[in-house]
C-alpha cells in the first residue's frame, strides 16, 4: 500500500504511521523494574525525566553532557560504583585541600540524586546523566554541619574551577558572605540551588535573588508537612523517597528537601547542557515558566512557581536562544496597592502583580523619576519612602521584564502624598524629644529584637523614623514606633540604630544607639543544617 501511494501524483509521500514508544527506560534495577514496568524511583516519572531524556537522544547528544554541577556538602563516596565514574577533581573548602572523601553520608546520597551513572545496569539512575559531578567538601564535623564561610568558599572555588551549577542541601539564610559568593557564580554563569529546611514552618525570611531555593513534594505533588515555606521558595521537587546511592556502595530510599535541591539542581543543568547560549537569567525564568502549578495560582509560599518540570523545562531550553529564544511577548504588570488617586504618608507599601507567557524575571519600581528598587520573586513587593518626595500628586508606575528582555509596564498610577499638614498653626520653634525604651545603646543582641522608639512634642508629633545603618525601616505618626528586627538577616559585629522624630512645625529631633549583634551562621547558630 505504501508502495503504490508513494508513486501516485497527488500524493508527495508516504509513510507508515507508526507508535513511537518512549525510547529511554534505564536498566538500573533500583529505578526502573522492566518486569514490572514500575518505577521505585517515582521521582522520574513525575519530573518527566525520560521525556527530557529522550529530548537529548533525538539531539544526539549527551544527557546533561558538558555542564559540571558542583555538589557542596559533607564529601563524597568516591568508591561507590555509580559515583566512581562520574567524580570529577573537587576540593575541601573547610580544610583548604583537596581530600574530598565523605565525613558523613548525606554528601554521597545528594550527589547520587544529581548524577549517578545511569543505565549502567546496577543502582540507581540519576536525572543529568552525563554531567560530571564536582564535589566540594564543606565540613570536617562528623554530624555534617557546615559554617558560611566554608560553604561561599567552595561556591567560589567551583565557579572558578568550571562548574555551572551549585546544589548545596543546607538551609542557607541571607547574609552578604553568601550572597557575594552566589552573585560570583552568576557572573560566572553559574546558578545556585538551595535546600528550603525541613522544619515544617514560614521562618520569615525574605526572598534571595541570588540563589534558588527548593521546598519537597510528595509523590501526589503535595507540600510534605516538614518542607519549610515562606516568601523565599522559588520551586519545589520531590523530596520524600528518594531512590539514590548510600555511603559503602549501596542504594536506598532517602527524604528531605535536601533531596529536592539536588533534584532541581540536575534539570537545571540538562537545561543548560540543551542550550549552552542561555544566560542564567534565561535558565532560571525557564525552570520557574515550565514549571507544574501546585496550591494558589501562580507563585505561592509553598510551592513557589511550582514543581519542577525535567521535560518543560530541556524543551523550552532546547526552543530558547541566549535572549530567551523568539519570544516578543510583553508581560503585563499593574500596580495593585495603594489604589489610584489615593493620599499616602511615610512609608508606603507598593504591591505589584505580573505576569508573562514564558515568565517574569524581574519587576522595577518609579515614583516620578525616581527608582525605588527591583524584586525578581513574587510577590512583587516594594517599600516606598514618601517623605522623600514633596507634597503633590506622584506618579508610580511600574515596568516588569521577562527573559527574553520584552518589557511592560503599568502606566502611571497617580496618588497623593501629604506628609504635612493642613494647618500648621503657630510658629513653634521647640524639637521633639525622642528615645530608644528598653537601653539598648550599648547591649549585645540576636535573634529578633524588639525596638521601641518614644516620641513627645509640645504641640503634635508629624512622624517618627527608625534608620538601621542608615537605611529607613519604619516609620509611624504615633509613638511609640515598635519595630520586630531580625538580627539573623544582618552581619554579625556593631549596628547603628537612629530614631528620628519630626513635628508639625518642622522641627527634629534625633537619637543614636549603638547595638552588637551577636555571632551567627547559616542556621542562626553559626553554622548551616543538612536538610
Amino acid at each position: 500500500m505504501v508502495q503504490a501511494l508513494s508513486h501516485h501524483p497527488h500524493i508527495k509521500f508516504a509513510e507508515l504511521d507508526t507508535i513511537h514508544e518512549l525510547s529511554v527506560l534505564p536498566n538500573d534495577p533500583n529505578s526502573y523494574n522492566s518486569s514490572t514496568n514500575t518505577w521505585p524511583a517515582w521521582h522520574l516519572p513525575k519530573m518527566e525525566a525520560p521525556a527530557a531524556w529522550d529530548q537529548f537522544l533525538n539531539a544526539g547528544q549527551g544527557i546533561g553532557q558538558g555542564v559540571t554541577i558542583a555538589v557542596l556538602d559533607t564529601g563524597c563516596d568516591g568508591n561507590h560504583p555509580d559515583l566512581g565514574p562520574k567524580l570529577i577533581p573537587g576540593w575541601n573548602s573547610a580544610s583548604g585541600n583537596n581530600d574530598t572523601s565523605p565525613v558523613h553520608g548525606h554528601g554521597t546520597q545528594t550527589a547520587g540524586v544529581v548524577g549517578a551513572a545511569s543505565n549502567n545496569g546496577i543502582g540507581v539512575a540519576s536525572i543529568a546523566w552525563d554531567s560530571p559531578i564536582m564535589p566540594i567538601r564543606v565540613t570536617n564535623d562528623t554530624s555534617g554541619s557546615a559554617s558560611t564561610s566554608a560553604i561561599a568558599s567552595g561556591i567560589t572555588w567551583a565557579a572558578d574551577h568550571g562548574a555551572r551549577v551549585a546544589s548545596i542541601s543546607y538551609q542557607l539564610l541571607n547574609g552578604s558572605t553568601l550572597n557575594t559568593a552566589a552573585q560570583y557564580m552568576r557572573n560566572q554563569g553559574g546558578l545556585v540551588l538551595v535546600a528550603a529546611g525541613n522544619s515544617g514552618v514560614d521562618e520569615g525570611y525574605n526572598d534571595n535573588p541570588y540563589v534558588i531555593s527548593v521546598a519537597a513534594t510528595d509523590s501526589g505533588d503535595n507540600r510534605t508537612s516538614w518542607s519549610n515555606y515562606g516568601k523565599y521558595i522559588d520551586v519545589a521537587a520531590p523530596g520524600t523517597g528518594i531512590m539514590t546511592t548510600i555511603w559503602g556502595g549501596g542504594y536506598g530510599g532517602v527524604s528531605g528537601t535536601s533531596f529536592s535541591c539536588p533534584a532541581a539542581a540536575a534539570v537545571v543543568g540538562l537545561m543548560m547542557s540543551a542550550n549552552p547560549g542561555l544566560t542564567v537569567d534565561a535558565v532560571e525564568g525557564l525552570l520557574e515558566g515550565s514549571a507544574v502549578d501546585l496550591g494558589a495560582p501562580g507563585w505561592d509560599i509553598y510551592y513557589g512557581h511550582g514543581r519542577v518540570n525535567a521535560n518543560g523545562a530541556v524543551q523550552m531550553a532546547m526552543d530558547g536562544s541566549s535572549g530567551g529564544g523568539g519570544d516578543t511577548q510583553n508581560p503585563t504588570v499593574s500596580i495593585t496597592s495603594p489604589s489610584n488617586n489615593s493620599t499616602v504618608i511615610g512609608l508606603v507599601n507598593v504591591n505589584v502583580s505580573a505576569s508573562d507567557n514564558i515568565g517574569v524575571t524581574k519587576v522595577v519600581l518609579f515614583a516620578g523619576n525616581i527608582k525605588v528598587g527591583e524584586d525578581s520573586v513574587e510577590p512583587y513587593q516594594f517599600t516606598w519612602d514618601s517623605t522623600q518626595m514633596a507634597d503633590g500628586s506622584v506618579a508610580l508606575i511600574a515596568y516588569a521584564y521577562d527573559a527574553a528582555n520584552n518589557e511592560g509596564s503599568s502606566g502611571s498610577h497617580s496618588v497623593l502624598v501629604d506628609n504635612m499638614p493642613d494647618n500648621p498653626g503657630p510658629t513653634d520653634t521647640i524639637p521633639p524629644t525622642v528615645t530608644f525604651g528598653d537601653n539598648l545603646a550599648g547591649t549585645t543582641v540576636s535573634g529578633t529584637v524588639q525596638i521601641a522608639v518614644n516620641a513627645t512634642d509640645n504641640q503634635e508629633i508629624l512622624l517618627i523614623s527608625l534608620f538601621i545603618d542608615e537605611q529607613l525601616v519604619s516609620s509611624t505618626n504615633t509613638s511609640p514606633l515598635t519595630y520586630n528586627w531580625n538580627t539573623r538577616k544582618v552581619s554579625a559585629g556593631a549596628h547603628l540604630l537612629t530614631a528620628v522624630a519630626n513635628d508639625t512645625a518642622g522641627n527634629h529631633a534625633e537619637a543614636m544607639a549603638t547595638v552588637t549583634v551577636g555571632s551567627g551562621g547559616s542556621s542562626g547558630n553559626g553554622k548551616g543544617r543538612t536538610k
